[in-house]
Order: structure tokens, then sequence, then C-alpha cells
């Protein structure tokens, strides 16, 4: 599992792919890596216009490529739905929850939400509900969401999910990283009661060199922490490639199962893709059927009900 590599993805001809976050770093190179192996993929994406340059820059790096994009805000539901709206009859093999922001200041979705809770789960959650069944159709269809290790900074809160008592912008996000592996928790279980084959997994990039690092600095205009973040990229990160190596293996390697979480290994920093350790909170039952309930509700999509346990 050490030496897997993009190369060894296996051919995804006759194959649909929808990722998230597309334009650019982590999403981008997972797009292309799948595109280079024969699938036809949408570029999820908020701007039309870096998305559509990233279709333009990805034809030239794989002339041929069967890649087009696709006009999605996560943090607008209402965009989330005329989304799925707009492939409810395509043919859908795999999902790849990519997009997210990270340590922004506080601010709210159109929807009323916090930013890094209503874009990292919320978003991604609604979006997996309303694309379901295209999935369900297909064979061996997956559902991988990207996660961090950085989850580890915190459990969510059920009660203040949107961190209206109080606001610390790494908090949030270790919690919305934490939503997105119980979301996956709570999927796979349900997937797999439902008798489904479709395998939902998380994956993880470790330290990888995006614009995620920079974004929230940026926002708030604080320069001092912006060059901080581009020089803590350039000397302990991995690039995007690398980075993308263990969403890449969940979303393709042969063996991939439920509730799988894949990163570098060792440390989990950088690396080869392996097995990654994850927080025990983020493995609780309980824990995932009320962020699941909460959800539902937050969103108004609800899918695969729960069965009874035994």
């Amino acid at each position: 599992m050490a030496a897997w590599t993009a190369s060894d993805i296996p051919d995804q001809s006759g194959r649909t792919a929808v990722v998230t976050g597309a334009n650019s770093g982590l999403g981008y190179v997972t797009a292309r890596e799948l595109a280079r192996r024969g699938a036809r993929v949408i570029l999820a994406c908020r701007s039309e216009e870096r998305g559509s340059a990233a279709v333009a820059r990805m034809l030239t790096e794989v002339p041929g490529a069967h890649v087009e994009f696709g006009r999605l805000d996560l943090g607008d539901l209402t965009s989330v739905r005329a989304f799925a709206a707009a492939y409810e009859k395509t043919r859908l093999d795999l999902l790849i929850n990519n997009a997210g922001v990270m340590a922004l200041p506080f601010r709210r979705t159109v929807d009323g939400f916090e930013t890094q809770f209503g874009v990292n789960h919320l978003g991604h959650f609604a979006l997996t509900g309303l694309l379901l069944p295209r999935l369900l159709e297909r064979s061996g269809a997956r559902i991988v969401t990207v996660s961090s290790g950085l989850h580890a900074l915190g459990n969510i809160d059920i009660r203040d999910l949107n961190s209206e008592r109080k606001y610390g912008r790494w908090l949030a996000y270790g919690r919305s990283k934490t939503a997105n592996l119980l979301f996956t928790h709570e999927l796979a279980r349900r997937l797999v009661a439902s008798g489904s084959d479709t395998v939902a997994a998380a994956a993880h990039p470790g330290y990888a060199s995006t614009n995620l690092q920079s974004a929230g600095p940026r926002m708030e205009g604080r320069r001092a922490a912006e060059r901080v973040a581009a020089l803590g990229n350039r000397i302990f990160a991995q690039s995007a490639e690398a980075g993308a190596v263990p969403i890449l293996y969940a979303a393709t390697a042969p063996g991939v199962r439920p509730d799988w979480f894949t990163g570098p290994r060792g440390l989990g920093f950088r690396g080869g893709a392996g097995p990654s350790w994850r927080a025990a909170w983020t493995r609780s039952d309980v824990a995932g059927e009320r962020l699941w309930a909460a959800s539902e509700g937050l969103t108004g999509v609800r899918y695969l009900r729960s069965s009874p346990r035994p």
C-alpha cells in the first residue's frame, strides 16, 4: 500500500465522477488523474471563471479528457439542489466530497450556518443525499469524503453545531472535519444495512501545499499570517500531487472497505497512502446518528433511513 501511486489507478473508462472544489489544489489533481484514467469528470466549483479555467488547463494536460464544469456553491443549499437536479439523470459512479474552507473568521453561509460547518459538512451532506439515487444504481460506486488529521482538534458539540456560543476558528475547523468522519461512519453503516455495495470512505492529504492555508489570513488582511502559511507550505508540506494520492486510493483502489480512513502513512503528515489514525469519537454510533438527524433537520435533505440495531 505504501508504494501505491496515481499510476496504479485502475481503468476508469465508462465511469462518471463528481469532484467538488476541483478548480485547484487537491480537487484539481484528483479530477485530472481520474480523467487521465478514462473517467468522465464533473468539476463541481463555485466560480464559473475558475472552474472553466481548470477545465481548459486540464484539457492541455490530458488531451481528449472527458471533463466539464458544473456550478456548485456548497454554502448555498439552493445551489446544491440545482447542481443535483442538473445531473439527476446522469449515471454516477464516484462522488468525492473534497471542497472545504479552513480557519476562517466567523461568517455565515447563505442559509445562516457557520461557514466551516456549513460548507465542509452540511453542503456535502445535502449533496450526497441528493445524488445518492444515481450512485445506488451503479455497482461498486464510492463516496469519498475528505477530512483532515486536524479533526483531532475537537469533537462536535451537538448543542452548538454552528459555534454560536463561542467561536474559535481552529476549533470550528476541527469540528467540521470530525463531522466529515462521523458522516462517513454513519453513511457507511446505513449503506451496509440497506444491502448496498456502495462504499462510503474517508481520506485526508496530510500536510499538503494548497491555497487552503492562506485563505483565512487573506480574508482578514493578515499579511504576516499569510506569509507564514506560505512559508510553511514551502518548507514542510508535500505537494498537492502527493496529497491527492490517499484520496485517489480511497476512490479507486481495489478492496477499500466501508468507513476506512486513508491518509499518509507514519505520522500522517506526508508519505505514501495507508490506514490513518482517527479519534475514537469519530466512530461513535450515537454521535453519528445525532449528527445525521441534526443535518437532516438543518438541510431538509433526508435519505437512507436508519435500521434498528441488533
